[in-house]
């Protein structure tokens, strides 16, 4: 035990500056396999590296260190726009930006280095840490997701949204594409011969082939169109976070939505962002009248905050009819923490610690998930507000299946860089598992009309003002995803990494009975 401890030791003093500065440049290097970047090669190539460098490890704290370094760096690429929130007003919160980026990128990498660690300590050789590798980092992707009400932003998998092999995700979700794409990575790492590699290359190629000649297969399959096609108005003001409550600013804001929404065309549905009505619901009855009338009988839904009873806040989706009387109503359920809401908020306010978009005292949830019935033209539909969109379990969480998707979405807190591109890109992956078109309305961008299949059919440009007229898609059958969600990737996690614990506990049995040494001379045939 203490030789193997001081050959830990010596990892840390000699090889382990480089190699925490490498494993630091390959999480950066695999952050650019997501939006807006997408160079999912570059990402696979990385990954593939960092699991061949880290099968290599005999040391599991050793391992535990590099893996929180590797998704430290990870995090770091693919988050660093959520400073851009604490900006907004930066004589309250401009100080706490570092620290929440270096938290959040910090704390979400904490799983990839359990996962390091784990496979390190139940795998003898290069071969089996690196099996044991693979599924333990999707078994750290999936934790994620649920623990502490999830964060499941830049998924592993989501390197191939822009490739055939998102298609997969109708019958295997994100997180079984994540686990196909960990495996894949690890298949060259675990040979000890420069042959040995080059087979596991191939057999990597073959395991990313069959998805994507699948997803090809998907996409090239014919669409029927909608029989009574159904155009829908999405409205992007661009209002800046800064401006957008500025009683200076409101009147503009809202005299744009009012143009946009009285502009020719015949549409079936006019639909504004969230929060585009600057008021409380309950305060809003002449504004509601207004809009009505510029959309000369069309519903309109729009993003609105409102106060229950008690007065707590509720971040709202509402639909106005031609009267302008609210006939649908939907809030929000999962909320943004330290944004809409703080936890233990009654400790941190002592401090002086409050949300970035608290009302009234932070926001209240809503009821869960929920579909809308708009009628025999518009269908049954599936609000979702902003962050909602990220969370696939949540939409599978809706009591009956919608005939499309509608997002409402404020992405101006995301910045102009890679957070809108993020949100735009998880919106393709949900319609893909769900088989459901998704239409989006987004107060800077990006707001788009996307298929069943992720495939962007119309958008407006990030951070420009305008309307995007467009027809919903059609809705496909529903997929194998909808039916199992993440029970069969979360099975075979579970399946393998009882394996690999009986293989680590109970060697022998793994091994075979050996057989016995020769005693005092005579051999073991005599």
């Amino acid at each position: 035990m203490r030789r193997r401890l001081n050959n830990g030791a010596a990892l840390w003093r000699g090889a382990g500056r480089p190699l925490t500065l490498m494993f630091a440049g390959l999480g950066l290097a695999m952050a650019a396999g997501q939006a807006p970047l997408s160079l999912a090669w570059l990402a696979f190539g990385a990954l593939t590296l960092a699991m061949w460098q880290g099968s290599r490890i005999t040391d599991w704290r050793h391992a535990a260190w590099i893996g929180w370094v590797f998704g430290s760096g990870y995090f770091t690429g693919t988050l660093f726009w959520i400073v851009e929130p604490f900006f907004v007003d930066p004589w309250r919160h401009g100080w706490m930006a570092p620290f929440a980026l270096f938290f959040m990128a910090g704390g979400l990498a904490l799983f990839w280095g359990v996962a390091f660690g784990v496979s390190v300590r139940f795998g003898r050789t290069p071969a089996q840490r690196a099996l044991n590798l693979a599924v333990s980092l999707a078994a750290a992707e999936l934790a994620r997701s649920y623990v502490l009400t999830g964060f499941p932003w830049a998924l592993i998998g989501y390197i191939w949204t822009d490739t055939p092999l998102a298609q997969i995700a109708a019958w295997v979700g994100p997180h079984g594409l994540t686990l196909i794409t960990l495996v894949a990575a690890v298949l060259p790492a675990g040979w000890s011969t420069r042959r040995g590699a080059f087979v596991g290359v191939g057999l990597a190629a073959c395991v990313l082939a069959v998805p994507a000649g699948l997803g090809m297969w998907r996409l090239g399959q014919p669409e029927m169109p909608r029989a009574d096609p159904v155009v829908v108005r999405l409205l992007q003001p661009n209002a800046p976070q800064h401006q957008k409550w500025d009683s200076q600013y409101i009147p503009q804001f809202l005299r744009a939505q009012m143009e946009m929404t009285s502009a020719p065309g015949a549409v079936d549905l006019i639909v504004w962002p969230e929060t585009a009505v600057p008021y409380w619901l309950h305060q809003a009855t002449d504004v509601f009248e207004a809009i009505s009338q510029a959309a000369r009988g069309a519903p309109v839904i729009v993003g609105i905050s409102r106060q229950d009873d008690d007065l707590r806040a509720r971040n709202s989706m509402v639909v106005i009819g031609s009267a302008g009387q609210v006939t649908k109503l939907y809030d929000k359920h999962h909320l943004v923490p330290f944004g809409e809401y703080l936890p233990f908020a009654w400790v941190l306010n002592r401090v002086g610690l409050f949300g970035l978009a608290e009302a009234a005292g932070g926001y209240r949830a809503g009821p869960g998930a929920s579909v809308l019935d708009l009628g025999p033209v518009l269908g049954r539909i599936l609000p979702l507000i902003c962050y909602e969109m990220i969370f696939p379990q949540d939409l599978r969480a809706a009591p009956v299946r919608a005939d499309w998707i509608l997002q409402i979405t404020n992405d101006a807190w995301f910045g102009k860089l890679a957070g809108p591109q993020q949100h735009l890109a998880q919106a393709r992956m949900r319609a893909i598992e769900q088989g459901l078109p998704v239409l989006r309305s987004a107060n800077t961008g990006v707001s788009a009309i996307i298929d069943a299949k992720g495939r962007i059919k119309g958008a407006l440009a990030l951070n420009t003002r305008g309307a995007l007229d467009g027809a919903v898609p059609q809705a496909l059958e529903p997929t194998v995803y909808v039916a199992t969600g993440d029970a069969p990737a979360g099975l075979i996690i579970l399946c393998s990494g009882a394996w690999a614990v009986a293989r680590r506990r109970f060697p022998a049995r793994w091994r075979g009975r050996r057989k016995p040494k020769p005693v005092d001379g005579l051999s073991g045939s005599d």
